[in-house]
């Protein structure tokens, strides 16, 4: 019995002998102890919890060295190489995890819309639901700052620069051309239904090394990962017809959208400021197939769009009416994939392929243009940690442009171009903290037609000051090849890129269904092109003598909090902008900015009714024209804008929407600017026409019925 308990005590002993303890205090960067952390040696059961003072101790039976973790929730884990016989009273400091939700984010510039997006100054939803956008992204974000509402146009103009200053994206990848055909003074849509997107990020100046070839801004539409379910979609409306239908299988779904528009019905309803032979319609189709792989997701994405009107429109100089026939035919073909490999790596290619064709008859003239367009992206990012996302990759675009003009009498002419860019570009993520961040990158692109090499800093930093407040600051150079309209009369190293540079600082304020944002800017630009005739023409001498500038104001503020079941949000801009460029005398505000633009958006929801009404109001100061019975160039002011739109979606059934909508519903007689006789008559003086709506008013009733698995799914969303 003595021996067997003289055993026991020996190895008691030995066992004792054998364990280390290991002991410290886990403090923040401030010296301030973090309590319930959690300490542990990697690869063991031995660990424990911190107190309140941020003390720990426990003990070990590991030897050598080993990895001491300690981790919690808002902290980065710290993992420390410690000798086990010798780690007492020693110190760990962690510091604060910027991956955490209320962490500093870019925000610059940049105006997000979605589901993945930190920080939305709008939903989804919101982007087709604004009252007066008629189901046009283009419409819904012209109520946002630092837009210009330009009626007689339709386009996205941004902070003083010219509508073609913005390019658009789908996943990535370049859309040539995102707006459907027009002619002079009629308004535009963008191509793109709302149907297939999920996520819209609207940038109004300072954006990544990523894009390139926009002078002012870009726009990033992301098409949906994965459909929620099966369903059908059926649209009937006053100015035509819809149908979707999504098929969601095991690891892959596809999404149908297609709609057919005739305005002939409602405008013999409706009375127009228009003569027109053929009214405006339309065919056009979109789909969207996804694959998801173990580590990635491949989209492709395909859109068409054939479109045709014939019109007789007045012109000052001629007695007689200008008949234009015009019918365009557009496709867009869009591949991607973005998916994960190796240690930390994600990866981001793809093509598109855009074709262009319109056929436009004036009078007895008539004009043909093609163009051909393609876009071939890689890009790799690697997350060095949680501090550190390198990015770097590769764009290359390629496009062909022709255009006969063939007259009935007379000699024909054609003019075109075929250009390729090559462009390199790399951005780093910085969090040097929770509360300051940095986007660091730089892109060099070379141009083949322009026969040049152009190399473009990009910077933006923020700075939390508070939970849901921050500071930002960003600053770029930006290039662009010039407009199509110049370039097809290219001859050997007459053109070079436009440029641009931005300065902005930002103040956003983000909390429980409240958004605030203060922008300002200042935008230079040089080298913009000039030429020597009332327009641009194939014996135009043109130079890149052309400069301006842009500065101005944006305010936004977001509410959807303070009064139950409504939402709304005010835009204000204020701009002051001059630039001397086409065939301008001088430096001038161009024709197509106000000052002064003012936007107010209102979305409420009426249980008992079950409908949803929104209005909008849009106001707009006064644009300048150029009124050649004046001296002074670009000195005339046209009155005032103001459009108060309606809409009302009412729920006959959970799945079965009635909704109607009119656009400036008291009738302002709004005029967008003037035209002048190209020469005075027999007094000396320069007659003049206005440029006004094609209708007071346009008004819209639709019935949408959804067809799906749960019975519950509806259309508000892609009203």
């Amino acid at each position: 019995m003595k021996i067997i308990t003289t055993l026991i005590l020996f190895l008691t002993t030995i066992f004792a002998f054998s364990q280390s303890t290991i002991s410290g205090k886990v403090v923040d960067v401030k010296n301030v102890p973090v309590a319930n952390a959690n300490v542990y040696i990697e690869g063991t059961y031995d660990g424990g919890t911190s107190n309140d003072q941020g003390d720990f101790n426990f003990t070990t039976t590991a030897t050598g060295n080993q990895t001491l973790v300690v981790s919690f929730l808002i902290y980065e884990t710290s993992k420390t190489v410690i000798d086990v016989a010798n780690f007492q009273n020693k110190t760990i400091k962690l510091r604060e995890s910027v991956t955490s939700l209320d962490a500093v984010i870019i925000t610059a510039g940049n105006l997000e819309a979605g589901d993945k997006s930190r920080v939305s100054v709008l939903k989804p939803l919101d982007i087709v639901t604004t009252a007066g956008s008629a189901g046009n992204i283009i419409a819904a974000l012209q109520t946002l700052p630092g837009t210009q509402s330009v009626g007689e146009d339709g386009r996205l103009f941004v902070r003083g620069g010219e509508a073609d200053e913005t390019q658009t994206f789908v996943d990535g990848i370049r859309v040539a051309q995102p707006y459907g055909a027009t002619t002079n003074n009629l308004p535009t849509r963008g191509r793109f239904s709302p149907f297939l997107f999920s996520g819209i990020s609207f940038s109004t100046g300072g954006y990544s090394a990523e894009y390139g070839e926009a002078l002012s801004s870009v726009l990033l539409l992301n098409t949906q990962d994965e459909p929620d379910q099966n369903k059908t979609e059926i649209a009937l409306m006053t100015v035509g017809l819809g149908l979707g239908n999504t098929q969601k299988w095991k690891k892959s779904s596809l999404s149908l959208n297609t709609s057919y528009i005739n305005l002939a019905p409602y405008q013999a309803a409706v009375p127009q400021a228009v003569d027109w032979n053929s009214p405006f319609q339309s065919l056009s189709g979109e789909s969207v197939y996804r694959y998801n792989f173990a580590n990635g997701i491949f989209k492709l994405y395909a859109a068409f769009d054939a479109s045709r009107f014939d019109i007789n429109q007045e012109n000052i100089n001629y007695t007689d009416k200008i008949r234009i026939d015009l019918k365009n035919n557009n496709f867009y073909l869009n591949s991607s994939y973005k998916g994960n490999f190796g240690n930390n790596w994600q990866i981001t290619t793809g093509m598109s392929y855009s074709y262009s064709q319109n056929k436009i008859g004036i009078v007895t003239d008539d004009i043909e243009n093609k163009e051909n367009a393609a876009h071939l992206k890689l890009k790799l990012r690697k997350t060095i940690s949680d501090r550190i996302k390198l990015s770097f990759g590769s764009d290359y675009f390629i496009t062909n442009f022709n255009e006969d003009f063939i007259p009935n009498s007379g000699f024909s002419f054609t003019s075109g171009y075929n250009n390729s860019i090559a462009a390199i570009f790399t951005e780093a993520d910085i969090f040097f903290s929770k509360k300051f961040a940095a986007k660091v990158g730089l892109r060099a692109s070379n141009n083949s037609l322009l026969n040049e090499t152009a190399v473009s800093p990009r910077i933006s930093l923020a700075y939390k000051i508070a939970k849901s407040s921050q500071f930002a600051f960003a600053y770029g150079d930006f290039n662009q090849t010039p407009n199509a309209n110049y370039i097809k009369y290219s001859k050997t190293n007459e053109f070079e890129s436009e440029k641009a540079s931005h300065y902005i600082l930002n103040f956003q304020y983000s909390k429980d269904k409240q958004t605030f944002r203060a922008e300002m800017y200042f935008k230079e630009y040089s080298n913009l092109i000039k030429y020597d005739t009332p327009m641009a023409e194939y014996n135009s001498v043109f130079t890149n003598n052309g400069s301006g500038y842009a500065k101005g104001l944006d305010l936004f503020w977001r509410d959807g909090k303070s009064i139950k079941n409504l939402e709304y949000w005010v835009s204000y801009s204020y701009i002051d902008t001059e630039r001397d460029y086409k065939n301008f005398s001088t430096q001038a505000t161009p024709s197509f900015v106000a000052d002064h633009t003012l936007s107010l958006v209102t979305k409420y929801w009426i249980s008992d009714w079950k409908s949803q009404i929104g209005f909008t109001n849009s106001f707009s100061s006064g644009r300048p024209y150029n009124n050649p019975n004046e001296v002074k160039f670009m000195n005339g002011k046209t009155k005032s804008y103001n459009n108060l739109s309606f809409n009302w979606a009412y729920l006959l059934s959970q799945q079965k929407i009635l909704y109607f909508s009119v656009s400036n519903v008291m009738g302002t007689q709004n005029v967008f600017g003037y035209e002048y006789a190209n020469n005075p008559n027999s007094s000396g003086v320069y007659n003049r026409k206005e440029i006004i709506p094609t209708a007071d008013r346009f008004f819209f009733v639709g019935f949408f019925w959804t067809i799906s698995n749960d019975k519950k799914d509806n259309q508000l969303k892609n009203l």
